[in-house]
């Protein structure tokens, strides 16, 4: 099973120190959240050069919410960023769910659900360099990764497990622990067989940590609350926040268990010491 790093938000000049440690450890992959009304780096900007930075670790959005974006704008995005990491960019994709995020990119909360549903048929017909619409060409260029970049499906809602079938490679569930994960997981490969999709779909994981001194901890919870204040869920989220390596042992053991591809270790502090840290706890 995989092992991968969600990168901080809250100090963005760190990151591409983040990025070169990381790459030069065993971990396989970089995430990076978006929000538009919040301060955290815009993530395709930021895995751009991420990318450019390193030679293996994979990027990956931790979940995009491509609602609020211009499909055929991100079409083009998506693939760059594939073309130019050689294959290494992963779009985790969803709907999101903030108010003052729909506000001010002109979306309507109402129905971004079938608005996704629209942009990925426009998306794989992108990638696979057909024109765009009638009368329109092809939007180049065509991603390093044929049919398009790897796309992750992140939610809970039935109708996010549905999309991982329609149109998706794979899963990205959040906030979960294993045994409450497993049941997505099951459900995933439900909904993979019923559309009768070949093989098998990419179940990922994602755990919030933070391991080391108090105070590093302490910001990590700061962070966490105040990202997650929205939700009315805040105190919630940092209570599950894992803050020993054996806690964050068992949870990958955990996730390992239940069918995990890979477990992304999402860090709330910006100290990047937790690089080689997690990394002694994983792989050590």
């Amino acid at each position: 099973m995989n092992i991968g790093l969600g990168l901080p938000i809250d100090n963005p000049n760190a990151l591409l120190t983040w990025a070169r440690q990381a790459d030069a450890s065993p971990f396989t992959t970089l995430g990076l959240l978006d929000r538009v009304v919040y301060d955290n780096p815009e993530p395709l900007v930021t895995l751009a050069v991420l990318a450019g930075a390193t030679t293996r670790v994979r990027v990956q959005t931790e979940v995009l919410l491509a609602p609020h974006h211009n499909t055929a704008i991100l079409a083009k995005q998506t693939a760059t960023l594939d073309r130019l990491s050689g294959g290494r960019f992963t779009l985790g994709i969803g709907v999101g769910g903030r108010e003052d995020d729909c506000r001010v990119t002109g979306t309507d909360l109402r129905r971004r659900g079938r608005r996704l549903d629209e942009q990925m048929e426009s998306l794989r017909w992108t990638w696979a360099g057909r024109p765009y619409a009638e009368g329109v060409g092809p939007i180049g260029p065509l991603p390093a990764t044929p049919g398009g970049p790897e796309v992750l499906f992140g939610g809970f809602a039935p109708a996010a497990l549905e999309r991982v079938a329609r149109w998706g490679d794979g899963f990205l569930g959040a906030a979960l622990p294993p045994a409450h994960m497993d049941r997505l997981f099951r459900d995933v490969e439900k909904a993979w067989q019923k559309h009768e999709r070949p093989g098998r779909p990419r179940l990922v994981a994602q755990a919030n940590v933070a391991v080391g001194e108090s105070s590093m901890i302490d910001d990590a919870r700061a962070n966490l609350l105040r990202y997650y204040a929205f939700t009315g869920r805040a105190d919630y989220m940092a209570d599950g926040l894992l803050t020993s390596a054996e806690a964050v042992r068992d949870t990958v053991a955990g996730f390992a268990g239940i069918g995990a591809d890979e477990v992304i270790l999402y860090c709330w502090s910006s100290d990047v010491d937790q690089v080689a840290r997690l990394a002694d706890v994983v792989f050590g």
